[in-house]
This record gives C-alpha cells, structure tokens and sequence, in this order.
C-alpha cells in the first residue's frame, strides 16, 4: 500500500506546478474559492473517479486539498487503497489562504460555508430543538439521542452522512454554467 504525505501551503505553492491539484470540498465551497488550477471532485463522488485519477497520477503527482485538511487526508488514505500516490494540504484552503497564497474565485460565487461548520450548525440546531420540543412532548428529545448518536457513529467511521446530505442542498452545488464531474474526469484522462 501507498502511504500519504503531507505538504504545507509554502511547500505546495512551490511547486505547485509539478500537480495536478483536486478539491474534495463540495461544489459550492469549491466555487466560494480553490487553490488556482484545481479541479473539483467532491469526496463522495471520489471512488466513481479513481480510473480518471489514476490516469492523471500516471503522468504526474496529486496534490489533494479540502477546506481543513480532514477531508483531503480522507481522500488521500482512499486513493493509497487504490493504489494511488497523492499528496494532501496540511491546513486546506484555510492555510492556503492565511499563508498569503490566492485562491481563485469564479465570478459571480458567493461564499459558501465549510461543510464542517454546516455540519455544527445542523447538528446543534437539531439538538437544541429535539429538546426543546422535548417539553412538550417528551418523545421529541429523541432527536436530540439521534443526533447524537450519527456523531457518534461518524467519528467512529470517519465518515458523516449529515455533510452528504447537507452537500446536495441548493447552496453546496456548482453554480449555472461550470463545469461539472463529467467535465473534471474528462481533464483528467487527458
């Protein structure tokens, strides 16, 4: 198996040029500003686009990014299963960005959210209102144990289905007229 390496934003932006760069963020964030260059495939989509990847990673290294880091270190892990040698972003565009390096912002993008901090929000909406609700109608506070029973089961799994339901709502998607997975993969293939 391939083991994974880590770059920090001033090793990346070094020798940016040498990657092929792919953003695992969900089109919305990915829009709301990316490392120049990189393409977008989303983490959930990331096994129907191995054959692609595997291809680009035969002409040249990957260099793997998300908004923290947790994210594209997941990615990277999934594609060492397979056999295929990438790089991650130590810190993700957030570091990128605090180190003085630009992202690249499509016109007309709005900023989205990173999905970890959707993910808190929901999550601890849905917590507050299972309680609350809760006082009324005691069988409400089940909500709430749900709730804490998926976070549970997602830093078990290292997976969460709260940020894939989250990452298909209107706001996460890729604005009108950009290029979609077809598009990336296509690139890919060369």
């Amino acid at each position: 198996m391939i083991s994974t390496t880590a770059l920090s934003p001033s090793e990346a932006a070094a020798r940016l040029e040498e990657f092929t760069v792919i953003d695992v963020r969900a089109p919305g964030e990915y829009a709301s500003g990316h490392v120049p260059g990189a393409l977008n495939i989303p983490l959930d989509r990331l096994a129907e686009a191995l054959p692609a990847l595997k291809s680009a990673a035969a002409r040249g290294s990957l260099l793997v990014v998300c908004a923290s880091g947790v994210r594209s270190s997941r990615a990277c892990e999934i594609l060492a299963g397979a056999d295929v040698d990438a790089a991650a972003l130590t810190g993700g565009t957030s570091a990128w960005e605090g180190a003085g390096h630009e992202l690249d912002r499509p016109a007309g993008a709005r900023a989205v959210w990173p999905m970890e901090r959707q993910v808190r929000l929901a999550a601890g909406s849905l917590v507050v209102a299972g309680l609350l609700a809760g006082r009324r109608l005691p069988a409400a506070r089940w909500l709430s144990a749900g709730i804490g029973a998926g976070l549970v089961f997602s830093a078990v799994t290292d997976s969460c289905g709260m940020a894939a339901a989250l990452g298909r709502l209107p706001h996460n998607r890729a604005p009108q007229g950009t290029a979609g997975l077809d598009a990336t993969l296509d690139a890919l293939r060369g």
